[in-house]
This record gives structure tokens, C-alpha cells and sequence, in this order.
């Protein structure tokens, strides 16, 4: 789009980019305001409390601090029976459902024991070290560092490798909670090389349940904004991710929809790599799915999508995206319909033609009852909710030049007359003004 077309496309004296760019605003104080919908970190839990007597005795002493002094020199036993009872224990301390005490076992000094446990030649102890590790790893940003600091990560990676799948699954569910910690622990997994033995366990030979960490962790590896993930690293993700999307399983999917939809959230170069994997013609029609938790991460990779250039969101229409648009504006989760309002916003801040496929959808006025239907205190949907209204506020002259067929005034339109609909325009007024 010329710099010229750009800046005749305004709304109240707005152009194109900037109501993109305010768009966008919206759209991050809204997400900040609601709890992520995909688990950053996970805890591996037992499907049964296995304590047993022997464990039981290994410990007598009453007193926590000297029961883990204890536990500490038990795991650093010569005796190979001795040290992986210790370590088993220490892992089953830290799979408790309510309170692990991850900050007394990090105090008592065993994560660098554990650490060292990682890479010796006995895979039960390399396994059971991992997964109190694992769970070490899924608390806070601290004790997740405390892990990172003990150099756990390159151990994690080489065991990758290992011909037991049980403790390469349990390294990748390990370096999974690890990239979810934030951009930092994230870039340093990266940097030791976790992507292309990562990418060797997509195949039909793997487990279910370990294909479902695989794609977890991809998509952890995938996340985060500032700073976004090196994209000359997780853009060898793609293949992956499209083939994963598509998988039988809904958490595979889910996982890998909401990687995409990190991929696609960046400048026009992720977007067009997003694109050019041909995923588009799959995303589409899962906006249709009964199942919300694979609806919402592909609808979120589409909008993301039309926040780029006015060519790229043509892919996304040609796709066939607003009739499914229309019916997510009566989804009964209220989350899918702010992220199909503002995905449709997106849209229309495009070319008039875009505009213009938008009006002959039929999408003005099923997306002004979604706007009457603010209730006074759902700021937090309102505030994103009347950054589309924009669309349909403009003036009888401001349509005609875009070279609209029909005008759409709101003040003569059956829209205005709907409930709520006084009220939802007049907080836009307000809104464009400040």
C-alpha cells in the first residue's frame, strides 16, 4: 500500500497504521489482563502416591533441615542401590500435589547433585534425577534458574541422545519448563542446540504422551515477545509444527497451533514464512471446530496473520476466513469472540476492497450486537470491542472515498437502533478522542 493510500485512509484524522498500532495496544493490555491459556511450565505427577516403607525409613530424622542433610549424602553414595533411593525420594518429595518443598531442597544443596546424577551411566538414576529436576524447574523464575545455574541444560541436551526414551522424554519435558521460564532461559536452550534432536522425535514411531511434550516444549521454545525467540532458529520449527497441527490428537494440535500463532506474531518476514508453509488452508476450517482449545489458538495465528501487509491478509480472506468469522461473533466463549472482533478489525483497517468483502459479508451488523451486548462492567472486553467499531462509525462522505458501493452511515443504519448500540458508540467517540 503507497504512503499516499495510506494516509487518505483515516478515521478521525487516524490512518491505517495507526489504528493498527492502537489496535495492537488494545490487544496487549487485554492479554495481560487474563490468564494464559496454555501452561508455560508443567508439573510430572504421579498417577499414584508410590511412598513405600523402605523410602519411609531412609529418612527417620524428624526435623526437615537435617532430614534433607541427610537425603543430600544419601544421593552421593557409592553404593548405586543407596543413591538412587535417595534420589527417587528426593523426586517423590517434589511430586507432592500441594506444597512441594522446592525451596528446602534447593537450600539443602542437592540440585547440583542431582545435576551430576544427570550424567552418570545408570539410566534409572539419570531418569529419576531428570524428573526431580523437572519439577524443580516447573516453580519460580529462581528456582528454575537454580537449575539452569548448575549447568543442568547441556547435561539435558545430550541426553537427548539417549537410546532410553523414557529419559529422553523426561530431558525434553525438563528443557520444556526451562524455555517456558521467560526470553532469557529460553534464547540460552536455544543456543546450546535443542532444536534439531527436538525435531528428530517427530515421527509415528513416537509415544502419544511423548510426542505431547515434544510439541509443548517446540512451543515454549516459540513464545515470548520481548525479546521474540531467534526466528533464523525456530522458523525450522515450521514443517514441524504445520505437519504436528494437523495431528489426531488435540493437545499435539493445540501445542502446535499456539507455536504458529508465536511464529506469526512478528514483523512481515515471520508472518510470510508462516504463510509459505501452507498452513492457512488447514487454520481456516478449524475455526469451525466444537473443541474452543484448538479454536482459539488458530483463530489467534490468522489474526496475526492480518496484521501484516494488505497482500498477506488477502491470503487469509481468500481462504474463505469471514464467513467463519461471522459465526465466532456468536461463540459462546467470550475470548473467541474479542479475538474474532479484533481479527476482524484488523481486516478492515486494510484496502477498500477489503473493506469492502467485509460489508458484502454481511459482518456489520452481527458485529454491532456483539457490541451492544457490553455489559458495564466487562471493561476489559469493551476496551477491545470498541477498537473495531471504527468500521462502522464512518461518515457518508468518509465511505465514498474508499469508492464503497453502499454507505453505511451509522446514525440511519438498524444497527444503531439495537440495544446498547448508543452506548458502545458513543465510549468509541470517547475512546478516539483521549
Amino acid at each position: 500500500m503507497s504512503e499516499g493510500r495510506i494516509k487518505s485512509f483515516k478515521h478521525h484524522g487516524r490512518d491505517v497504521a495507526e489504528m493498527r498500532r492502537r489496535r495492537t495496544e488494545v490487544t496487549v493490555e487485554l492479554r495481560r489482563n487474563r490468564k494464559d491459556e496454555q501452561l508455560l511450565k508443567r508439573r510430572n505427577m504421579p498417577v499414584v502416591d508410590d511412598e513405600d516403607d523402605d523410602l519411609n525409613a531412609l529418612l527417620p530424622i524428624t526435623n526437615i533441615q537435617q532430614s534433607l542433610a541427610v537425603l543430600v549424602q544419601k544421593a552421593q553414595s557409592n553404593e548405586p542401590g543407596e543413591q538412587l533411593l535417595a534420589v527417587q525420594h528426593a523426586r517423590k518429595m517434589l511430586s507432592k500435589d500441594k506444597n512441594p518443598p522446592i525451596n528446602d531442597l534447593i537450600k539443602s544443596g542437592i540440585v547440583p547433585v542431582l545435576v551430576a546424577c544427570l550424567a552418570s551411566d545408570s539410566p534409572p538414576l539419570q531418569f529419576e534425577a531428570a524428573w526431580a529436576l523437572t519439577n524443580i524447574a516447573s516453580g519460580t523464575s529462581d528456582q528454575t534458574r537454580a537449575v539452569v545455574q548448575c549447568r543442568a541444560v547441556p547435561i539435558f541436551i545430550k541426553l537427548l541422545s539417549s537410546p532410553h526414551d523414557h529419559v529422553c522424554e523426561q530431558a525434553v519435558w525438563a528443557l520444556g519448563n526451562i524455555s517456558g521460564d521467560g526470553p532469557e532461559c529460553r534464547d540460552y536452550v536455544i543456543s546450546q542446540g535443542i532444536i534439531p534432536p527436538l525435531l528428530s522425535f517427530i515421527k509415528p514411531s513416537t509415544p502419544i504422551t511423548f510426542l505431547r511434550n515434544v510439541t509443548w516444549t517446540i512451543s515454549n521454545l516459540c513464545r515470548n515477545k520481548n525479546p521474540p525467540p531467534p526466528f533464523a532458529s525456530v522458523c525450522q520449527c515450521l514443517p514441524a509444527l504445520v505437519q504436528l497441527a494437523q495431528h489426531d490428537d488435540l493437545e499435539v494440535k493445540v501445542d502446535a497451533c499456539w507455536a504458529l500463532s508465536f511464529l506469526a506474531d512478528g514483523p512481515q518476514n515471520q508472518i510470510q514464512a508462516v504463510i509459505e508453509s501452507q498452513i492457512i488452508p488447514y487454520l481456516v476450517p478449524q475455526l469451525q471446530n466444537p473443541e474452543p482449545k484448538i479454536v482459539m489458538p488458530a483463530l489467534r495465528t490468522l489474526g496475526n496473520i492480518v496484521t501484516g501487509s494488505d497482500a498477506q491478509t488477502q491470503v487469509v480472506l481468500d481462504n474463505g476466513i469471514l464467513p467463519q468469522l461471522e459465526a465466532l461473533l456468536s461463540h459462546r466463549k467470550e475470548n473467541i469472540v474479542r479475538e474474532a472482533v479484533w481479527t476482524l478489525s484488523n481486516i478492515t483497517a486494510g484496502s477498500k476492497e477489503q473493506l469492502q468483502m467485509v460489508i458484502h459479508a454481511g459482518l456489520i451488523e452481527p458485529l454491532i450486537r456483539v457490541l451492544s451486548a457490553v455489559s458495564s462492567d466487562a471493561i476489559s472486553r469493551q476496551k477491545v470491542l470498541v477498537s473495531a467499531i471504527s468500521v462502522v462509525r464512518l461518515q457518508d462522505t468518509e465511505r465514498s472515498s474508499l469508492g464503497c458501493e453502499q454507505p453505511y452511515c451509522w446514525r440511519n443504519s438498524r444497527a444503531s437502533q439495537l440495544p446498547g448500540a448508543a452506548e458502545c458508540h458513543r465510549a468509541h467517540v470517547s475512546s478516539v478522542e483521549l
